[in-house]
């Protein structure tokens, strides 16, 4: 690769640009030659350390501070998530208690008016059955006083219908006959005329 210091002078050990240009890679002093790292023989059994090294490390860093802040997460989620259900469980309960009490209100409320529609109905077929006993009675009254004074027109006109019978019987023997019948004959005949 080609460094340049803050001075620009080309680096030792830089590749010029006729090298790069041809392809030929001339090796540094004291750099290794001969192709990729990872893959010489020399230098795999200290990769192979640094690597445990490193993957020790990393699982350690991992172990002792990424796991526990993810389980803490975790574990935070979870005791969230369960307390918004119990909270979700609660307000279930308290909503449904809620409906319980409104029905049971409810069919309180229906039985009270039914009662009430009850005694107003009993208290109204009271009033009325009241009411038509005493129209009956006002009407039994009326109705006898009415009888008891058909009863005395009815006397008043027969004895009025009696005396004109027997008037007119007197009348109308006196002029077919030529004679007066006795007032006691001329009732007397009316009276046996109208009783049968």
């Amino acid at each position: 690769m080609a460094e340049t210091y803050l001075t620009g002078a080309p680096a030792a050990g830089a590749l010029s640009t006729n090298q790069l240009s041809t392809g030929t890679e001339a090796t540094p002093p004291g750099e290794h030659g001969g192709g990729f790292p990872p893959f010489q023989k020399e230098t795999f059994g200290s990769q192979l350390l640094w690597l445990a090294i490193t993957f020790g490390a990393l699982y350690f860093i991992v172990s002792k501070l990424a796991v526990p802040r993810v389980g803490g997460i975790i574990a935070d989620r979870r005791a969230r998530i369960a307390g918004d259900l119990a909270e979700a469980a609660r307000m279930k309960d308290a909503a449904d208690a809620a409906i319980a009490s409104y029905e049971k209100s409810l069919a309180d409320a229906r039985a009270k008016a039914q009662t009430i529609a009850a005694q107003t109905r009993d208290k109204v077929s009271a009033e009325a059955e009241v009411r038509r006993k005493e129209v009956e009675a006002n009407l039994h009254a009326k109705l006898a006083a009415a009888e008891q004074t058909i009863t005395a027109k009815r006397m008043a006109a027969m004895a009025n219908v009696q005396g004109i019978a027997k008037e007119a019987a007197i009348a109308i023997i006196a002029q077919l006959t030529g004679k007066a019948p006795t007032e006691e004959a001329a009732a007397a005949a009316v009276k046996a005329a109208i009783d049968r």
